[in-house]
């Protein structure tokens, strides 16, 4: 089974399409415009397939040296974010080339990883969602306490991973089989139903479902823009009826 790139995208916020019989379907809005591929890596050089893919324009003088010779390499504009994808070996594309909203079709799944909201360092109430104790009968000062931590004597220790207080937030986090409801790829846009981690303007990154095949007419090795364009130009002209013309 082929295993295509994923696209790196930016979280732009929440939104709502009207489907039949005037249903709303709650969807994230995904700015994916501006994916180019910056480097390769092949099976017999690194022991592993895979693409590097660069998002988001950066101004030169805010990437460093190493940097600004890698992405000379490659003929790319500096980028701000770089993440590598790994492919089969019939999904290779080839460097510079860059990808659009297209390579992702309405109706698929796919997986979407972002970094959730931090929320600092929390209690166990909203941290875990403990009950907290009694507003009464003996409980003074300690009413959004974790209660007791340990055990006796034996073992006379706190056991690993014991719910307690403590940074809540911020964690690399998955959701997997969103549906994508609408791709604009005019405008670089991808729709997907319901919620993914992170706070809006957050980099979040989106590849194909790892456990459904890959839809019916989803582009092979990936939807780039060169094939948008050459789709654009064999599109004949919408002309005028002559006068007369039935």
């Amino acid at each position: 089974m082929s295993q295509r790139t994923g696209l790196i995208g930016r979280k732009l916020g929440m939104t709502r399409l009207f489907g039949e019989g005037g249903a709303h379907v709650p969807v994230t809005v995904i700015d994916v415009s501006g994916n180019v591929v910056v480097a390769q890596r092949q099976a017999e050089k690194d022991g592993y397939t895979a693409l590097q893919l660069g998002f988001g324009a950066a101004k030169p003088k805010n990437v460093s040296q190493p940097e600004r010779g890698h992405f000379a390499k490659a003929s790319v504009e500096p980028r701000q974010r770089l993440k590598e994808f790994r492919v089969s070996d019939d999904a290779v594309v080839d460097v510079g080339a860059e990808l659009t909203a297209g390579h992702f079709v309405e109706g698929q799944l796919v997986d979407v990883t972002g970094t959730t909201i931090g929320k600092g360092f929390a209690g166990a109430m909203k941290r875990h969602g403990f009950g907290g104790l009694r507003a009464s009968h003996g409980v003074s000062i300690s009413h959004r306490s974790h209660g007791s931590t340990g055990n006796s004597q034996d073992p006379g220790k706190v056991w690993k991973g014991k719910k307690m207080a403590g940074q809540m937030g911020a964690k690399q986090r998955t959701a997997q089989h969103l549906q994508v409801v609408r791709v604009d790829s005019e405008r670089g846009l991808v729709l997907l139903k319901g919620a993914i981690p992170g706070s809006e303007g957050g980099i979040v990154y989106l590849r194909d479902s790892v456990r459904r095949p890959l839809p019916e007419g989803a582009p092979l090795p990936a939807g780039m823009k060169s094939d948008v364009v050459a789709v654009a130009a064999a599109a004949p002209e919408n002309t005028p009826a002559e006068v007369g013309e039935e």
